[in-house]
């Protein structure tokens, strides 16, 4: 992939336990930024509790380096104002040059 595909800047957010805290409270802070495209998979709506959910599922592609492997499901990605839950991680590209992040976020 070349560098002008990579239009985005993304920031992976880690979620840390908060000390103290009770329950499942944690903070999530940044745990690397990068350049990254973004290719939209699908959107939709479902009703839930009376209300009604909009989503949008993406693609995101980042350069192959030490810190992007391991990102996981647990982290998150931001990007654009939103904040997307990750669903998937695996290495793609040639030699696995990238690491494709499959995220959805609240579209609304």
């Amino acid at each position: 992939m070349d560098a002008g595909a990579l239009d985005r800047r993304v920031t992976i957010l880690r979620s840390t336990p908060v000390e103290g805290s009770y329950g499942n409270d944690v903070t999530w802070a940044t745990y690397i930024k990068r350049w990254a495209s973004r290719r939209d998979v699908s959107d939709g709506e479902k009703a839930a509790a009376g209300t009604i959910m909009a989503s949008l599922v993406s693609r995101f592609q980042v350069r192959y380096d030490s810190q992007t492997k391991r990102i996981t499901a647990r982290d998150r990605v931001q990007c654009d104002g939103r904040l997307w839950d990750i669903r998937g991680v695996k290495e793609v590209g040639e030699r696995h040059s990238l690491i494709e992040i499959t995220a959805v976020a609240r579209a609304d």
